[in-house]
C-alpha cells in the first residue's frame, strides 16, 4: 500500500462573495481569529503526515506563496527583540525547504480542473484534497482519520457529514452501504441531486483521499455542469473500477467561502481558545442583550 504523502489544495478562486475584501487580498488569506483560513486547511494535513503541499494558485495569489516561505527580516527582528514564543511559531508553521510546489490554474474550469492541474506533481501515487474554503474543528483532524482509513482500506476515500434532509439538494450527496472499517462504503455519489431523490443525507465536505487514476479520467472528462470539469463526475467513473469508502466526520465544519461561514468560523475558534474563551463569550453575551431591546421595538413598528 503507497502512502498518503501529497496533498493537494485548490487555492486558484477569486473569492467574488468578499469583495471588495478579497479584490487585493485572497480569500484564503482572510484570518480566522489570527491565522489565515489556509494555515488551518494546511494544519490538519501535516497533522495527518502529508509531506508535500501542492497548491494550485491563480492570479493574485503569490502572497500565498510568500506566507510559507521563511521571512528573514521578520524572524531575526522577532529574535533581536525577545519574542521566542511568536518567533518559535512561525517556525513549528513553516514547512521545510521543498515541501511546497505551486502551479497554476490559467482558466477557471472548476474543481476537476484544478485537481487535473496538480497532475506531474502528485505523479502515480494517492493524494489527499482538501478544499481551503472549509476549515474543521475538533480534536483529531478529519484527514487524520481519513488517512488511518485509507491505511485499512487502500481505496478512495470521501469525509461526509449530516445534513438536514430538506437541504440535501444544496450539496454532493453519497449513498451509503455496508460498514467497513471504520467508515462505510459508498455505493453513489450525485452532485446537487432534485429535492425528495437523494441517496441519503450525507453531504461531502470537502476532504477526500484518490487514487492517481482519476487524473487520467479528469483529462478526457467533458465539462458538466456550470460549463466546468466536475470532480464528481470523474469520481463517479474512477467507482466504477475501484471502490470509494465514506468517512463519517463528527466534529464541526465551516464554510468560510461565504461571509455567514466566515464569521461563525471566527465565534467558534475564539470561543475554542482557552486564553479568549471568557473574554469572547462575555462580549457574545452583551451583545445579545444589546440587541434584545432593538428587536422589541422593531417588532412594535
Amino acid at each position: 500500500m503507497r502512502k498518503v504523502r501529497k496533498a493537494v489544495f485548490p487555492v486558484a478562486g477569486l473569492g467574488t462573495r468578499f469583495l471588495p475584501a478579497t479584490k487585493a487580498i485572497p480569500k484564503e488569506m482572510l484570518t480566522v481569529v489570527d491565522k489565515p483560513v489556509i494555515q488551518y486547511v494546511v494544519d490538519e494535513a501535516r497533522e495527518a503526515g502529508i509531506e508535500h503541499f501542492i497548491f494550485v494558485t491563480g492570479r493574485n495569489k503569490t502572497v500565498i506563496e510568500d506566507h510559507f516561505d521563511v521571512q528573514v527580516e521578520l524572524y531575526d527582528t522577532l529574535a533581536q527583540r525577545g519574542k521566542d514564543d511568536q518567533l518559535a511559531r512561525l517556525q513549528r508553521m513553516q514547512p521545510a525547504p521543498g515541501q511546497t510546489s505551486f502551479t497554476r490554474q490559467q482558466v477557471p474550469l472548476g474543481l476537476g480542473h484544478a485537481v487535473w492541474c496538480a497532475r506531474d506533481l502528485v505523479g502515480n501515487e494517492p493524494f489527499a484534497l482538501l478544499l481551503p474554503d472549509m476549515i474543521m474543528q475538533s480534536e483529531v483532524g478529519c484527514m487524520k482519520e481519513m488517512v488511518e482509513l485509507y491505511e485499512q482500506t487502500g481505496s478512495n476515500i470521501i469525509a461526509v457529514q449530516e445534513c438536514a434532509p430538506e437541504e440535501a439538494h444544496k450539496y454532493g450527496i453519497v449513498g451509503r452501504g455496508e460498514d467497513r472499517h471504520s467508515g462505510f462504503q459508498i455505493t453513489d455519489m450525485v452532485e446537487k441531486p432534485k429535492p425528495g431523490t437523494a441517496p441519503s443525507n450525507l453531504f461531502i465536505n470537502g476532504r477526500y483521499i484518490l487514487q492517481p487514476e482519476i487524473f487520467d479520467i479528469l483529462q478526457h472528462q467533458e465539462k458538466g455542469a456550470g460549463g466546468e470539469i466536475q470532480l464528481t463526475d470523474a469520481m463517479l467513473k474512477l467507482r466504477k473500477s475501484q471502490p470509494f469508502y465514506g468517512y463519517h466526520y463528527t466534529g464541526r465544519t465551516f464554510d468560510c467561502g461565504s461571509p455567514e461561514g466566515f464569521v461563525e468560523a471566527n465565534v467558534a475558534f475564539a470561543l475554542w481558545r482557552p486564553d479568549m474563551h471568557a473574554q469572547v463569550a462575555h462580549v457574545i453575551e452583551r451583545m445579545v442583550a444589546d440587541l434584545k431591546p432593538v428587536e422589541r421595538r422593531r417588532s412594535r413598528r
